[in-house]
């Protein structure tokens, strides 16, 4: 993780733009009505439950995940707290702002721009360096438990899309393209996006090698 002194307006940038856009993309898939993806699927379940709005129920949610950060022994950053309470109120703002598409071929054209959208927003604030979204902390976390990365991701995503589905989230053909091609894109893309570490006065990087691929 990046020092909090280590280039703080650009990471602080990176943060803010990635999480509203991060938001704003969520917005634009729940409106293209063809389903969403796994963990907005749970949102939209529990929204029906708790009566709270979308975006309101994703900080909630966020927060939930962040306590279960302890007995993981995982650290939470600053990009990681920012994830947790920015990311829903620019859901709201996408959802109450963005006309909702009349035709398919408009409502495919949202599918596409929101995957995109999350992928760049997916790079732009984990490649400031200052920590993962409460989600993704909870994958990894659960890596270092023993169990496989690719496993803990399958269980938690499949888990919550059933529940969310159960309590009356959409799922549709969004829901399999996002599943299919989120991963290639944020894998294509965080390398692009990552910010090294700054370099110091002894010409090094603290012992730190960007990610492959990443600007140096």
């Amino acid at each position: 993780m990046a020092r909090l002194d280590d280039l703080p307006g650009q990471r602080s940038l990176r943060i803010a733009v990635g999480l509203a856009l991060y938001g704003m993309s969520q917005a634009v898939l729940v409106k293209a009505r063809l389903g969403t993806d796994p963990w907005t699927v749970f949102t939209q379940g529990l929204t029906r439950v708790t009566g709270f709005t979308l975006g309101q129920t994703t900080v909630v949610v966020s927060l939930v995940l962040l306590a279960l950060w302890a007995p993981l022994r995982q650290r939470p950053g600053l990009g990681t707290a920012a994830n947790a309470l920015m990311v829903g109120p620019f859901v709201d703002l996408g959802i109450a702002w963005i006309p909702e598409p009349a035709h398919w071929g408009a409502r495919a054209a949202f599918v596409a721009m929101s995957v995109i959208g999350v992928a760049v927003a997916t790079g732009l604030y984990v490649g400031a360096g200052w920590g993962p979204g409460p989600r993704d902390g909870l994958m990894t976390g659960l890596a270092r438990r023993g169990i496989p990365l690719i496993a803990a991701r399958a269980g938690i995503e499949v888990s919550v899309l059933v529940v969310g589905w159960l309590l009356g989230g959409s799922v549709g053909v969004a829901t399999v393209v996002f599943a299919a091609a989120i991963g290639p894109l944020v894998g294509y893309v965080l390398p692009r996006l990552t910010l090294p570490p700054a370099r110091r006065g002894d010409g090094g990087h603290d012992g730190v090698q960007p990610a492959p691929g990443a600007p140096r």
